[in-house]
């Protein structure tokens, strides 16, 4: 519960300090929900907190820790409390790719924007959206708790660099393997007119 005279954003910041390292249990939480916060993640991966960012790594990082998503809205929770922020398209952006080659073939390792490794595989998938408009495709990677990164565009274009076909369910697919899971992205001679 909050201390008299703190906002909610300052209780959850003071409850969060006191619990400690390593990401907390949030899918174990059910508190009640207290309110919307004035709070916003842009596409860009920004977070805004009364329509400023947030120029504190270390603060964005301890809020992305209690992010949890239930349908298609977005909260910061701790055991006590929940408040409801927004989320403009995916809560996380996928920065770097560190890709490893060896006895169990590729594994496609990204760092998202607070920080996170992530592994690509079965637990961590990849998915591609189609782009409304553009004919494009929006490149999402699974991080935790059905929370996604969006992939950065200068990735994506890795992505396409280590892609390869493949026969699935008689079609033949363009893709990205990783921990030996094929990620499609789109039918082969789509990609081939693109290039």
């Amino acid at each position: 519960m909050a201390k008299e005279g703190q906002s909610g954003l300052d209780a959850i910041t003071g409850a969060l300090r006191r619990a400690g390292k390593g990401l907390p249990p949030v899918e174990l939480w059910n508190p009640p929900f207290c309110g919307d916060l004035d709070m916003r993640i842009a596409s860009d991966g920004t977070w805004f907190y009364l329509k400023t960012p947030i120029g504190r790594p270390t603060l964005v990082k301890l809020f992305a820790s209690v992010l949890k998503r239930e349908g298609e809205s977005y909260f910061l929770v701790t055991p006590v409390e929940k408040c409801g922020i927004r989320v403009d398209d995916a809560p996380f952006l996928a920065v770097e790719l560190n890709v490893e080659t060896g006895g169990a073939g590729q594994v496609l390792n990204f760092r998202t924007n607070v920080d996170d490794w992530v592994a690509c595989g079965p637990q961590h998938a990849l998915r591609f959206v189609p782009e409304a408009g553009t004919g494009g495709l929006k490149p999402y990677l699974h991080v935790r708790r059905d929370l996604w990164a969006k992939v950065t565009r200068a990735l994506f274009f890795d992505l396409v660099e280590l892609g390869e076909e493949r026969e699935i369910e008689g079609a033949t697919m363009f893709g990205v393997s990783s921990m030996g899971t094929f990620f499609a992205m789109a039918p082969a001679d789509q990609v081939r007119d693109l290039t």
